[in-house]
């Protein structure tokens, strides 16, 4: 790939400057002063700030949205050479663009055969017919290029079934429920187009592969070169017949449903008792022994996609990366995911872009811009670029940042990560101003959302935990590398929907975005201005500005979790939390010795030499909790602190899902071995931890 040569081309010109700084050294009497490290320029970034435009984003996502572009269709490629020529313009481009394919194994419905759900009477004849497509509300909805709902990976079939549900599942319907994202309302008037809430006909396509990464070639990149499995050893597809519906349909469903009342939680908004069946009712709208018929006809394809990387080559040291990238692909026109991320994308460039050109700026670290391809159908594009480069990744990657969605809603930011990245994001959010009335700080505003009391701050925002819902996904679980994702989003206290209600349906437009998530564009703009800044900061800064004393909190957390919920039933195993005590002490002992030498060295006149190894230091601490061992059942993640946890006990992931899943076994099993074996994973990454953060000449 193109964007290895030019990094390697700024990887010799640094040996060839390191040699001369060496020589130079010896050559140079004592006395002579040496040129003020290159540092982050506060007059660069005011600059950054002032520059990133509002109208200009809004316009990006005019055209980015203007048609759907699913994974790999005429008009997703189009956005491919969009972006391309965007990042080579003479005036407003980056040191280089390429694009980069991986052919992988998607899953669309068949054109020639829809997919349908039909109720069939008694004699066969056909009922009633949910819909095939979206209601054309505002000519958008309508057209060839927009894919009909559909299950991605969900397998073809045509089974019956409401009565086979007596012995066994037979098929999946899935719908959203206005409970769920509609705050209770569904009725047209009070729907698309006529507030933000999705409306009767909306049917939220997804993917529903299990895992990430491209289904044939786990852990290797899918070049012509890798090994493919064969479709038959193929794990983490559905294992029957799916498809999604509206919620309008899913009413005449589920309000002539038979059967007991079901629990009072899956109870929702559509006017009527939700029974778990079997059959109609025998007073309902369908004959009592109707069948409901569900015919799905999706089909596996290999195609290419496509991944974008921009380059900004670093001045003074290149072989180290900052990574900030956004997926490109939609289910329909997407504009809110992605496009509104990739409008800020394109505007942050464009700024930096120009400074570049015109030769008044170049980072001191090189900064990857990145637009993957496939990410709907399981973070495809990001998952193979990870595969494909995971030793230079993990070697020089400072941080990813991720915006996929910037909008969600327009009250407050949002930021997910990991401890070390706070410091950059609070510094980054106090210096600019929140969008809307008043004068406060996104910081300010922030911290009036999303909030928690820390021992050492007091009142600060949150940030939330990484889970694996976007591209940050193979960086932060695979790769071990300091992640965060950035968005703004809504008032919870305001609504309950579980995300913005157009999500993956044709509803989600441009005019969507224009009218109800972001009239004038002030919030992106507030996310562009946050993201600039983080990457400036991380890019330009000669000591790094990522806080590993903020681990500190989390591990103690986590520690008194286990203390408190697990302490007596791990001691009646015979089970000792004193290790992992040990180790909690002994990382925060020497993460509070580390900020004290960066203190000092900030104080002085310090090599940068050193400071480059301690940059190292707070670099690679996130790769210490890695351990492609610990959860053996789970695929790409290894981080010990943020795999998934599916335990009640919010502490070391391995540890709660551990205990329980042992809890109701015999002392002396192997759940309880395997108890004790995922407190030994810990203490291990702990002990690894805290060596990494001990003066590198300490062997």
């Amino acid at each position: 790939m193109q964007w290895t040569k030019v990094l390697g081309l700024g990887l010799g010109a640094a040996a060839f400057l390191g040699l001369g700084i060496i020589l130079g050294h010896f050559a140079i009497p004592k006395e002579a002063s040496s040129p003020a490290p290159q540092d982050l320029d506060l007059q660069i970034l005011e600059t950054v700030m002032g520059q990133l435009n509002a109208s200009r984003i809004r316009e990006n996502l005019r055209e980015l949205s203007r048609e759907p572009h699913v994974a790999t269709s005429p008009r997703d490629e189009d956005l491919v050479q969009l972006l391309l020529q965007r990042w080579r313009d003479p005036e407003s481009g980056l040191d280089s663009a390429e694009a980069s394919n991986y052919e992988v194994l998607l899953s669309f419905p068949s054109q020639e055969q829809p997919n349908l759900v039909h109720v069939v009477g008694p004699t066969g004849d056909i009922i009633y017919s949910c819909r095939q497509t979206e209601e054309n509300l505002t000519g958008e909805q309508g057209g060839p290029d927009v894919v009909q709902p559909y299950a991605a990976y969900a397998p073809p079939g045509s089974p019956q079934a409401v009565n086979a549900a007596k012995h066994r599942v037979a098929a999946v319907l899935v719908y959203t429920d206005p409970a769920d994202i509609n705050d209770g309302l569904s009725s047209p008037s009070e729907t698309f187009p006529n507030s933000w809430y999705l409306p009767p006909s909306g049917v939220e396509r997804g993917s529903y592969y299990e895992y990430f990464g491209d289904p044939l070639t786990p852990y290797l990149p899918a070049i012509p070169s890798s090994f493919r499995l064969d479709l038959a050893n193929v794990s983490g597809f559905p294992p029957i017949p799916t498809q999604p519906i509206g919620f309008q349909d899913a009413r005449d469903l589920l309000c002539n449903l038979d059967g007991t009342l079901a629990p009072t939680t899956w109870q929702g908004a559509l006017g009527c008792s939700y029974r778990l069946g079997p059959g109609f009712l025998p007073n309902g709208d369908f004959p009592a022994d109707s069948q409901v018929n569900v015919s799905v006809h999706n089909r596996l394809e290999l195609r290419n996609s496509s991944n974008v990387l921009g380059i900004i080559r670093g001045a003074v040291e290149p072989d180290r990366y900052v990574l900030y990238g956004n997926h490109r692909d939609s289910w329909v026109h997407g504009a809110v995911d992605p496009s509104s991320g990739t409008a800020v994308l394109l505007e942050l460039s464009r700024v930096l872009g120009t400074l570049l050109k015109k030769g008044t700026w170049r980072p001191r670290r090189s900064i990857v811009f990145a637009s993957w391809g496939a990410e709907e159908f399981g973070l495809i594009g990001s998952t193979e670029f990870t595969e494909e480069f995971f030793n230079k990744l993990q070697e020089r990657t400072v941080a990813y940042i991720n915006v996929d969605i910037s909008v969600f809603a327009n009250a407050t930011l949002r930021v997910q990560g990991t401890p070390p990245v706070q410091s950059v994001v609070f510094s980054a959010t106090k210096e600019i101003r929140s969008p809307g009335p008043g004068n406060l700080s996104i910081y300010d505003n922030w911290i009036r959302y999303f909030n928690r009391s820390s021992p050492v701050y007091g009142l600060v925002p949150s940030l939330g935990s990484l889970g694996a819902g976007s591209d940050y996904a193979p960086f932060i679980h695979f790769l071990g590398i300091s992640s965060m994702d950035l968005a703004y989003t809504y008032d919870r206290s305001k609504t309950s929907a579980r995300i913005y209600p157009t999500y993956h349906t044709a509803f989600d437009t441009f005019d969507y975005v224009d009218k109800f998530l972001d009239p004038g564009f002030g919030s992106h703009q507030a996310v562009a201005q946050t993201a600039g800044s983080v990457i400036l900061r991380l890019s330009d800064s000669f000591f790094l500005p990522l806080n590993v004393s903020d681990y500190s909190e989390t591990l103690l957390s986590f520690l008194q979790a286990a203390q408190q919920d697990l302490g007596a039933l791990l001691e009646q195993h015979s089970i000792s939390l004193g290790p992992l005590v040990a180790a909690v002490e002994k990382f925060d002992a020497e993460a509070a010795a580390l900020g004290e030498r960066i203190s000092t060295l900030q104080n002085g006149s310090p090599d940068p030499l050193q400071v480059r190894m301690l940059n190292d230091q707070l670099m690679l601490l996130e790769r210490t909790f890695l351990n492609p061992r610990a959860f053996p059942e789970e695929r790409y993640y290894s981080h010990v602190l943020w795999a998934p946890r599916t335990g009640s006990v919010a502490t070391f992931p391995g540890l709660s899902n551990a205990c329980s899943r042992a809890r109701d076994t015999a002392p002396g099993s192997e759940a309880w071995a395997e108890v004790q074996r995922q407190i030994s994973i810990v203490v291990m990454a702990l002990e690894g931890a805290a060596a990494t953060l001990r003066p590198v000449a300490d062997l």
